[in-house]
């Protein structure tokens, strides 16, 4: 099948620019005096994945924080092209309305309910979708019924293809730790966003399991029609998955280019202190 993004990449073309997804421009956040991010620019195309890396407190959860609405600004403007096409300044809207807009996003930290069963965590991300009113739902009319029928069905829709529709019924906190981070993800997922924003989705993963997100992310990039902004520390996923790479140190770009590029990049290598912590040998 022929992929518009790679004959982008081969062919060293300009991007169409009707493929915009995600622009940012000259982003930073100041707290208390300290400048966290200065300066921050981007472009995200559609299906495509992208890598943000830097060492440790360089800058990439507070730009996360702050595409997925957690943190405002201080300077900069964020545009988003939602699920109509329509260009959205969205540097000072709440999480609730990005995710409306098809912004979904995982954390460093996985943040599951965990009292709550597989299937449960996955169905609040669909509420969304739900057509009964505040009446319907009270005395459980009939469209009630009906959106807690397909909730339940697309749920473990969902599930199935992350290959943990069989534990559906157990509760999110008992899970092992690699499909916990299955879970959050199929929950944003459930979302049915165009931009899904993914937070060290590695990180205490064994090398097997690491391997398993790798096979994920392609599988459900494609599957999803989804666009990935990837934060990691895991070399090999970064460099076996990402068509281009943002560099982050001290809150400001130190480098953009393909894995390739990054690799051989000077002031890259100096950032990570050795070629090993970038090839990921």
């Amino acid at each position: 099948m022929n992929d518009p993004l790679q004959n982008r990449i081969e062919s060293s073309a300009v991007p169409d620019p009707s493929e915009l997804l995600l622009k940012i421009d000259n982003l930073s956040i100041v707290f208390g005096g300290l400048r966290a991010v200065s300066n921050f620019s981007a472009e995200l195309y559609r299906g495509e994945l992208l890598g943000l890396i830097g060492p440790n407190g360089a800058g990439k959860t507070t730009v996360f924080n702050m595409i997925s609405g957690i943190y405002t600004p201080t300077e900069g403007d964020i545009s988003f092209w939602d699920k109509r096409g329509k260009v959205q300044h969205i540097g000072k809207k709440s999480p609730a309305s990005l995710n409306l807009m098809g912004i979904a996003r995982t954390f460093q930290n996985i943040r599951l309910f965990g009292n709550l069963t597989v299937e449960d965590n996955v169905r609040i991300a669909l509420h969304s979708k739900r057509t009964a009113n505040p009446v319907e739902v009270l005395f459980r009319l009939p469209r009630y019924l009906k959106d807690e029928a397909e909730m339940i069905q697309r749920a473990d829709e969902i599930l199935s293809l992350f290959k943990i529709d069989h534990k559906k019924h157990e509760l999110a906190m008992n899970l092992p730790y690699g499909e916990q981070r299955k879970l959050e993800i199929a929950r944003a997922i459930a979302s049915d966003p165009s931009l899904l924003l993914l937070d060290e989705p590695a990180a205490g993963m064994n090398p097997q399991e690491t391997e398993e997100l790798m096979k994920l992310i392609s599988f459900i990039r494609k599957s999803f029609n989804l666009t990935i902004l990837l934060i990691e520390h895991d070399m090999r996923l970064v460099m076996g998955t990402c068509e281009r790479l943002i560099v982050l140190e001290y809150g400001q770009t130190i480098a953009t280019g393909t894995p390739d590029e990054i690799k051989q990049n000077p002031a890259v290598i100096k950032a990570y202190l050795g070629t090993e912590a970038i090839d990921g040998s």
